[in-house]
This record gives C-alpha cells, structure tokens and sequence, in this order.
C-alpha cells in the first residue's frame, strides 16, 4: 500500500518537471500601460520627471504596437502622440531588437517633434508604407 503510494507522489513530481514555463509574445510587446523611452531630442522627452512616459492607447486593431505603430503617451501630465521606433519584442527573423521601448514623440501631423534622434533606427521603417521621411531624415544611424 505505502508503496503504491510512492509511485503516485513520483510520477506527480515528474509531471511537474515536464510543464515548461512560457509567457505569450502579447507580454513582451508594446501594449497599454508600458513604459517606454522618449530617444529625441525634444524638450519634453528629455526633462527629467518622476514618472517614466507610458502607453494610453495603441492605434491599431489588436491593441499591439510594433515598430512603425502609433501610439498616445502619457508624458508629465500631458497626452502626446509617438512613433515607436524600438521594441523588445523578438520580432521577424533578421530584425533587431532592442533593450528598451523606444518611441520618437510627433506631433498631431506626423512631423517630429525634436530634431535628432539619439539611437540607431531599423532599416526596415524605410520599406514600411507610411509617411517616415522626416523621421528618417533626422535619425543618425540605422541598424
């Protein structure tokens, strides 16, 4: 009896073992509520302040945002409109990613709001349908 006992708690315990922990790329991807990084040289980006800039909504239908989205930013007080230019999310295969969300804040018309852009931006914004060439025009590099 205490033996069958045993074989229960054992093939417990290995089924245990096998369950892999997995987290859905939704996790890792820009989404309402994340917190990102202004990498322009504008003035409202670069003042410090207590609370980091973070997502109110996603301009697209899934509510995911991926290099190229629009998105609306929370940022000291202020709700602003952003490109995201970064994110962490492992995207296609042979696209970078990035140690932060980066975003680049524009204004209502699509023009950027700083004049430079700090990091390197991904080549493939230039193949992306849309109207990126001032953004591509003020960036430094390109990865």
């Amino acid at each position: 009896m205490a033996l069958l006992h045993l074989s229960k708690f054992v093939a417990g315990a290995s089924s245990l073992n096998q369950r892999a922990f997995s987290v859905s790329a939704v996790a890792a991807a820009i989404q309402k509520m994340t917190r990102v990084r202004v990498v322009d040289n504008s003035t409202l980006g670069n003042t410090p302040y207590h609370r980091a800039p973070r997502v109110i909504h996603v301009y697209t239908k899934n509510g995911v945002g991926k290099v190229g989205d629009k998105v609306l930013l929370a940022i000291k007080g202020q709700k602003k409109k952003a490109l995201i230019v970064g994110h962490k999310m492992p995207g296609a295969r042979m696209t970078p990613r990035f140690d932060s969300n980066n975003v680049v804040l524009i204004e209502d018309s699509g023009n950027p709001t700083g004049t430079r852009i700090k990091v390197p931006i991904p080549t493939q914004l230039r193949k992306m349908e849309g109207d990126y060439s001032k953004l591509l025009a003020i960036a430094s590099s390109f990865v």
